[in-house]
């Protein structure tokens, strides 16, 4: 239960990674992000090893690494220090058998011989072979690496395979040969520990085995090799952990020798040595964070440029010319020759007592727009974050952690957009405004609430570590009641006592007939998301990538300015469509303006299903894919709900602006 009770922290946490900010030494003049700090270890101080959750692109459902027959440490496993965000991505870091001493290379080392694999036991390892499942291990917060040759580059990988199958038989990786590259420790005020460092591509190493230093040292790489290699398990019987082998262990990953038999048992080993190393502290996960492709982001964010400069000159054509050039001649004229004008107008000129007139199911709208507020806020502040730096992939689920936290905080933004809009809608009468608030609060947690918990009895009945446990759900649930709905109701009270935005024209209580038109509306409304869709496609390739390949992602720098040329895509799709339907006298724009913009997420879910069927093509199992298209869902309702917002607020703005220049009686 401890790991469950740690996760009622969470809200904590903004204020520790405060703390470790401000509690640095008087005489530190170096500047850290948090949980950056290095970590000094002194020669033959123990290194322990951490085991995650064993994963594959294959299923995409992850389990516990003891799930397995491998070896368990001698005083038993015990949870590591864990978030909120760590559980809700299936993380279970725990302990591991596997300890170091620093500086002190070993060879030949025993750690266990399992018992004899049982029919189940046997037939679940062949299973993990065959599902090609991967084991994670961490050494000071460093994944293990593995690097396989390819041609002539390298090509690298975080974890190795569980083992392989070779024809009808089965072969585990039973000993593992550790490389931890160590730097010399340094001061923070020599280090100056700042930015990405200046790693190079290569790495390069000291002598195996360097002398050891008084000053300490820091972990700056972890590295594994697996080797599939035949013990005799009658050699170790009377042997225990961590002693030595009896007869030499030559690791040659090119080959594999121990196959996997029902009722027989399988002795690990491993053996690690120490590598002195020129990378930096602040540099070690350079490895890890290779920019591959920047001039593909950069060619998006062009991509995304075109198609701006392209909708901001039919904008600038609209406001400046068409629009400008009208109410000009219009508010020349006096009142007999306006009169005669507007019996010959046609076009958004006609709609001007009817375009401000309630729409249908308002009290949703209200809610959908008070939503998108609150996950667009979220969105920007997370990424601002991470962009900084403040979020790096260095910290296990913080990322999840801070959107958990900004969407809770941010709850009073959604209250105040719906309640402010409901009062608008109106006319400045604000009763009903709790029932607004409330169901504001519940709308979009709701929808979370019913996919998740449809993916999660999934994930149990696979009894896979991505489950999110009962616990943490009672926690989910008091967090989203205890602080998302209060601060959603404060949020609406303020709303309900800031003046609403008047009119600038009156409504007449007879509503002006729509004439015929050639195409389908919604036609149009639907096909205008494909703007949007272009200005993110090729970051959304990586970001996909990121999710479901197991690639990390950081390039936040890029997502940010992304995400800004998305806003102002919607903003001007939605403002374009709204004027072409006023010009066709079609005054029902307060849904096709949401609509307009918010129609990308249809595109996004299209193109996750391409992205399934083309490049998640080893995805195997109804159930993989059920828990790949039910999370698409909860993200393109998310990204609806997002853009949307964006796409209703430029067209309110623009029609209010529009109309504030005409005189009507």
């Amino acid at each position: 239960m401890a790991p469950r009770l740690r996760a009622l922290r969470l809200l904590l946490a903004l204020a520790a990674a405060a703390a470790v900010l401000l509690s640095s030494p008087p005489s530190t003049d170096a500047f850290y992000l948090p949980g950056s700090y290095p970590h000094k270890y002194n020669p033959g101080e123990i290194l322990n090893v951490k085991v995650n959750s064993l994963t594959s692109i294959d299923t995409e459902i992850p389990f516990s690494y003891y799930s397995l027959p491998f070896c368990t440490p001698p005083e038993g496993v015990k949870d590591s220090a864990e978030n909120l965000g760590e559980l809700l991505m299936g993380d279970r870091i725990e302990t591991s058998p596997y300890r170091f001493r620093m500086h002190a290379n070993e060879t030949d080392v025993l750690l266990c011989r399992s018992d004899p694999l049982s029919p189940g036991a046997f037939a679940l390892m062949k299973k993990r072979i065959d599902e090609m499942y991967q084991v994670n291990l961490i050494l000071d917060n460093l994944p293990a690496i593995r690097y396989t040759r390819k041609d002539d580059y390298f090509l690298r990988w975080t974890g190795y395979p569980v083992g392989i199958r070779v024809a009808a038989d089965y072969y585990v990786f039973n000993h593992l040969q550790f490389t931890v590259l160590v730097h010399k420790y340094e001061d923070p005020n020599v280090a100056r520990v700042m930015g990405t460092g200046d790693a190079s591509d290569g790495i390069p190493t000291g002598k195996d085995g360097a002398s050891s230093s008084s000053s300490g040292w820091m972990v700056v790489g972890f590295e594994v090799v697996p080797c599939s290699i035949k013990h005799n398990p009658d050699d170790v019987k009377s042997l225990k952990m961590y002693g030595k082998y009896p007869s030499r262990i030559k690791c040659d990953p090119t080959t594999v020798s121990m196959s996997i038999k029902e009722n027989e048992p399988i002795v690990y080993t491993y053996e690690v040595s120490f590598v002195e190393s020129d990378i930096k502290w602040p540099s070690r996960w350079d490895a890890y964070l290779k920019m591959e492709g920047a001039k593909v982001h950069w060619f998006s964010i062009l991509n995304s440029l075109m198609v701006i400069a392209f909708l901001a000159g039919i904008v600038f054509v609209i406001l400046l010319r068409t629009v400008r050039r009208d109410l000009t001649r219009y508010e020349e004229l006096d009142s007999e020759a306006q009169a005669q004008m507007n019996e010959e107008l046609s076009g958004w000129k006609l709609v001007v007592s009817d375009v401000f007139r309630a729409p249908s199911n308002p009290m949703l709208l209200c809610m959908m727009v008070g939503d998108g507020v609150q996950i667009l806020g979220m969105a920007v502040v997370t990424i601002l974050f991470a962009a900084l730096g403040f979020m790096s992939p260095a910290s296990r689920g913080t990322l999840i952690t801070g959107m958990l936290f900004f969407y809770l905080v941010l709850g009073i933004l959604a209250g105040y957009a719906s309640v402010r809009v409901w009062k608008t809608i109106r006319c400045g009468d604000h009763s009903g405004w709790v029932g607004v608030s409330w169901r504001t609060a519940c709308f979009f947690p709701g929808i979370a609430f019913l996919i998740l918990t449809t993916l999660n009895f999934l994930l149990w009945g696979s009894q896979s570590t991505g489950a999110i446990p009962f616990s943490l759900f009672v926690v989910l649930i008091l967090l989203w009641f205890c602080i998302s709905v209060p601060l959603t109701l404060v949020g609406g009270f303020l709303g309900a006592k800031a003046s609403h935005i008047e009119y600038p024209v009156r409504t007449n209580q007879i509503p002006r007939e729509i004439p015929a038109q050639k195409y389908p509306s919604w036609l149009l409304v639907l096909g205008a998301g494909t703007l949007p869709f272009g200005t993110l496609f090729i970051e959304l390739f990586f970001i996909m990538s990121s999710i479901w390949m197991g690639r990390v992602y950081y390039v936040f720098g890029f997502l940010f300015i992304v995400m800004l040329l998305l806003v102002i895509v919607c903003a001007e799709v939605s403002l374009v469509l709204t004027y072409m339907h006023l010009c066709v006298e079609d005054w029902k724009w307060w849904w096709k303006s949401f609509f307009s913009s918010g129609s990308v997420a249809i595109y996004i879910f299209l193109y996750s299903i391409n992205y399934l069927v083309f490049d998640l093509k080893s995805l195997s199992g109804p159930v993989s894919a059920t828990l790949y298209l039910g999370y698409s869902l909860f993200m393109v309702i998310a990204i609806m709900l997002a853009t949307g917002t964006v796409g209703f607020i430029s067209s309110f703005c623009f029609i209010h602006y529009l109309f504030s220049s005409v005189k009507a009686d």
